[in-house]
């Protein structure tokens, strides 16, 4: 699969691709709980409460030495944080792939209770402002929203 995505690269011209993902149940990986479409990105794209599915995300090596690594203060949001800063912030081109790359256990860190949950959401409010970028004032309230519909998807 990584070749693939270096191809794609290579192809494309693009500095990042991301792709879609599905959630399994943590015990029976065979039942897919979560279905994460991520669709082409947008200029809006983030403002209106989307990010990619992060184990998708692969980036070409130079941006993380021109932009910095993953932000060690956020604990639930610093791979949040990086997609904004990347490709909101500095703009860097991305390519999407429409098929699931990663099958991934439900039950994260930031899930896993309803105060990291809020943990999470403050953190990504705080992604912006470290970033110097404004949201919309619905921005922060949509990324939680836009997901319930992944559920319904398989």
């Amino acid at each position: 699969m990584l070749s693939r995505v270096a191809d794609l690269l290579v192809q494309t011209g693009a500095d990042a691709l991301y792709a879609d993902m599905e959630y399994v149940d943590a015990r029976d990986t065979s039942r897919v709980v979560r279905t994460w479409n991520a669709g082409p990105f947008r200029p809006d794209s983030f403002q209106n409460g989307w990010m990619p599915p992060h184990p998708t995300f692969f980036v070409r090596r130079h941006l993380y030495e021109r932009f910095g690594m993953f932000n060690p203060d956020l604990r639930f949001s610093a791979d949040y944080e990086l997609m904004l800063r990347f490709i909101l912030k500095h703009n860097v081109s991305t390519c999407y792939l429409r098929e699931v790359t990663v099958r991934m256990r439900t039950g994260g860190a930031s899930n896993a209770s309803i105060r990291n949950r809020l943990r999470a959401n403050h953190e990504d409010r705080l992604a912006w402002k470290l970033n110097g970028l404004k949201p919309r004032f619905y921005t922060l309230y949509m990324k939680p929203l836009s997901k319930i519909g992944q559920y319904f998807i398989r």
